[in-house]
């Protein structure tokens, strides 16, 4: 492989903001797998957002890129897989699997999508200093004849347009908006675009934490909803407290501490058959690897409010946010039932318009 921009490469990234700024480039926030795409004939290699290569992974969609890309190109984009008509990353996480023959049958059975936003060399030219308008436009022209499972991302200067998109594609499992300034040139590992993300309350069990790996001081809280069987579900985590709070919600939970996980309502996690599933606090999988997960059990009798962005399945998609404990609320208060219900809809109609401006 020759090409005037080499792996690995690592993504230009966004960082958060409350509002929809204007005078932008605006796309949708697509859930998947960051990737950059290198080709060189018939040389295809896909590397992660980490600059790690994916290309075992998804020999499906080397052979689509080989089909649709241009000959000599380096392609940003999003790796994502969609069932029943939504972004499915469940599915998608499943693709990184160790063994060959596992890595075939998926390919096969959940095949993978790549949606292409952003260009970074075409030919023998690197378009790093290039602005985004002019790199939009030779996308564009790139990927004028590109046939599904490669997608052009849609894309619109109308900040009106944008707006809706925000409202309306998260029925379709997208993650928010990405603002770009037009003249913007490509910066690998730079936050220099801006993502504007859905975020929604619930009050939520605390059940137990885990230590930070500072020391004995929190670094996680462990959340749960209550089902409609009345079982509490370990639905994901909170984080990113100041390291004096960190000690602080030590002190305020020791009241609840248990001394083991006996009684606990996840006391199934110490059973070899529970970590298969990796859905119980302290499971191993092959995200987390030989890292400790071990956990502080506590009664289930405090609630917080917290906030996210939105669900992937029955849990939390990303690290929740605490807000503020809630002792006006009961923990059996704490169901599924509170929960926003996001309008269903279908991916084909985002997809549909990726030749926009």
């Amino acid at each position: 492989m020759d090409l005037p921009v080499m792996p690995p490469v690592k993504p230009m990234l966004a960082k958060s903001v409350a509002r929809i700024p204007p005078g932008m480039q605006y796309e949708a926030k697509w859930d998947g797998f960051r990737a950059i795409v290198h080709r060189d004939g018939a040389e295809v290699e896909i590397g992660s957002r980490t600059g790690k290569s994916l290309t075992r992974y998804f020999p499906e969609l080397v052979e689509a890129l080989r089909a649709n890309l241009p000959e000599r190109c380096v392609v940003d984009g999003e790796i994502v897989i969609v069932h029943d008509g939504r972004l499915d990353f469940d599915r998608l996480t499943e693709r990184i699997h160790p063994a060959a023959s596992r890595v075939k049958l998926l390919a096969e059975t959940t095949p993978a999508s790549f949606v292409a936003f952003d260009v970074l060399a075409l030919g023998d030219e690197a378009l790093l200093d290039t602005p985004l308008s002019d790199r939009r436009d030779a996308l564009v022209h790139a990927l004028s004849m590109a046939k599904p499972p490669v997608h052009l991302a849609p894309a619109t200067t109308d900040a009106t347009q944008a707006q809706e998109w925000f409202e309306r594609f998260e029925g379709a499992g997208l993650d928010g908006v990405i603002a770009k300034p037009l003249d913007l040139p490509y910066r690998p590992d730079a936050r220099l675009m801006f993502k504007i993300k859905h975020e929604r309350t619930a009050d939520v069990v605390v059940a137990g934490y885990r230590f930070h790996k500072s020391g004995p001081i929190v670094g996680s809280l462990l959340l749960g909803l209550y089902d409609a069987h009345g079982a509490l579900q370990h639905v994901g985590v909170c984080a990113a407290f100041p390291m004096k709070r960190r000690a602080e919600l030590v002190e305020e939970l020791e009241p609840l501490r248990m001394d083991g996980a006996a009684g606990h309502p996840w006391a199934a996690w110490t059973e070899e058959a529970a970590h298969e599933s990796a859905r119980l606090p302290g499971a191993q999988s092959r995200w987390t690897g030989k890292k400790d997960l071990s956990w502080v059990p506590v009664r289930p009798e405090r609630v917080c409010e917290v906030a996210y962005d939105h669900m992937e399945g029955d849990r939390f998609r990303h690290t929740a946010q605490f807000r503020r404990w809630r002792p006006d609320r009961t923990p059996e208060s704490c169901t599924y039932a509170q929960l926003e219900e996001v309008v269903r809809y279908d991916l084909d109609q985002v997809l549909g318009g990726g030749r926009g401006a």
